[in-house]
Order: structure tokens, then sequence, then C-alpha cells
């Protein structure tokens, strides 16, 4: 029987893997760089809609065991699976279109060592 580290080493793997087949890791390898160096993003809807992510992102939910749960739709992911690539693509790509995020609500929390730390919400 696999260890708990052998079975997140395999997933992490998976998710490389997926991320190639999908040609996002180069996205997300620029993106993380970029974040270690304290470059701050906007505008990154361009690389969320991108018909690659939605598939990557599929493709790794469908496995999740909790996709089988309804969201507040009262859909779940099978009703993604009935549809072809190109319509859960499109389809997805219009939910996007109405979405418009929320400020982040920030507040600060005390540390053990008497500090405050930054929380958003």
């Amino acid at each position: 029987m696999p260890t708990s580290e052998q079975q997140e080493r395999k997933s992490k793997q998976r998710k490389i893997r997926n991320s190639e087949y999908y040609d996002m890791e180069s996205t997300f390898d620029r993106l993380y760089a970029e974040s270690k160096n304290g470059k701050t993003f906007n505008h990154l809807m361009e690389i969320i809609e991108s018909e690659e992510n939605i598939k990557l992102a599929y493709r790794t939910i469908k496995k999740n065991t909790g996709s089988n749960t309804a969201g507040v739709d009262k859909r779940t992911i099978k009703s993604l699976m009935k549809l072809s690539e190109e319509e859960y693509v499109r389809q997805i790509r219009n939910q996007f279109s109405n979405y418009h995020p929320r400020p982040v609500r920030r507040v600060e929390i005390p540390k053990p060592n008497g500090k405050m730390r930054p929380l958003g919400i």
C-alpha cells in the first residue's frame, strides 16, 4: 500500500503531465517565477478563459470525487460530460463573461509573536 507521501508525489506528477498535455506548463512556470520575484498580476482572465486551461480544469475536476456533488446551480460534472469539448468550453467561457469579482475584504489577525498578519477573504 502506497504511503501518503507516495500518493502525493504521484498526484503532483499527474498534474504536471496534464498541464504539459494542454501546453499550460510554461504559462504556470512563468507566472510562478514572476510571483517569486514580487510581481503582482492583473488581467488574468485571458489565461483563465483559455481553451487549454478550461480543458485542464475539466480534466482535473472530473477525477475529483467532490465533482459528483451538485453545486449551487444543482449541476455536477456529469452535466458537462454529456457535451462535446467545444460545447463545454463555450459554455464555461460564457459563464466567465458574466463574472465580476468582488473586492477582497482585508482584516488583520494577531500572530503568536504579537505581530499582525493580513488575511484576505
